[in-house]
């Protein structure tokens, strides 16, 4: 199928690495323009050097002033903006809720809730001047299930939901897109460090704590970032011209979190 996103400029945050780094590849795969954001200077030379045509820019999207020259750098590069992914985001603390460090809530928080918040009040002006816009929120399934000695990461991803549908509402009249992406345990360095980190938690293995969180599961193997940025492509597609205000599931069907 024809996405018809070939000249489509689209501004990815944590682009370097993981679901960013694979969100900004399927896009450039069909042919837009594509600036990314991250904190990893070191993966974002990585990324310049093995595609080039993506243009980048450091920042933590938790800090304003930072937002603000992202946004100034990225309208600079692709002179507009069609298409924005709201991707940011951090693992957060493990712990029960008396064990946390506030410091460590008040990051999780900043970067993953409050971070995209920063970013979407700067690209929705643009977006308003695109014939095919949309706006892509990555939450998770601890947004919609309960997730043990992570309430940090839940909260803030409940958040990302509840903030997609009230701006998907807003933002209809001006025919925004808005919606948001809810990935299961995806493949990577992240979701092994907080199995590392929940096992320590529960003192058993890291294979018991990966069946555990699997139960709930009924595919019971890694989500690939690859189909995570192919669900994302379709929902900036013209193809997806009446899909707003959503929380769709890349998960293998998740039933529960443990």
């Amino acid at each position: 199928m024809d996405m018809q996103l070939a000249g489509a400029r689209v501004l990815v945050t944590a682009g370097a690495n993981g679901i960013g780094r694979a969100i900004a590849c399927a896009f450039v795969a069909e042919g837009a323009r594509v600036h990314v954001c991250d904190v990893d200077a070191a993966a974002l030379d990585a990324l310049a050097k093995s595609n080039p045509t993506i243009t980048a820019s450091i920042c933590d999207v938790s800090d304003r002033d930072a937002v603000s020259r992202l946004f100034d750098e990225a309208m600079s590069e692709l002179g507009g903006l069609d298409c924005f992914v709201n991707n940011a985001g951090i693992a957060g603390p493990t712990g029960r809720v008396d064990e946390i460090a506030p410091e460590d809530w008040d990051r999780c928080i900043a970067v993953d809730l409050t971070g995209q918040f920063n970013c979407a009040r700067l690209a929705v002006p643009l977006l308003k001047a695109s014939p095919n816009p949309s706006m892509i929120n990555l939450s998770s399934q601890a947004g919609k299930h309960g997730f043990p000695l992570r309430s940090p990461y839940a909260a803030a991803k409940w958040g990302v939901i509840g903030f997609t549908k009230a701006i998907a509402a807003e933002l209809g009249e001006f025919g925004i897109r808005v919606n948001a992406i809810c990935p299961g345990l995806v493949d990577g360095p992240r979701i092994q460090s907080v199995i590392a980190n929940k096992a320590r938690s529960l003192n058993i293995s890291h294979d018991d704590m990966t069946e555990r969180l699997f139960s709930g599961v009924s595919i019971k193997e890694f989500v690939n970032p690859d189909d995570i940025a192919k669900q994302i492509v379709f929902l900036a597609s013209p193809h997806a011209r009446t899909i707003s205000g959503q929380e769709i599931s890349v998960c293998g069907d998740t039933r529960m979190l443990s």
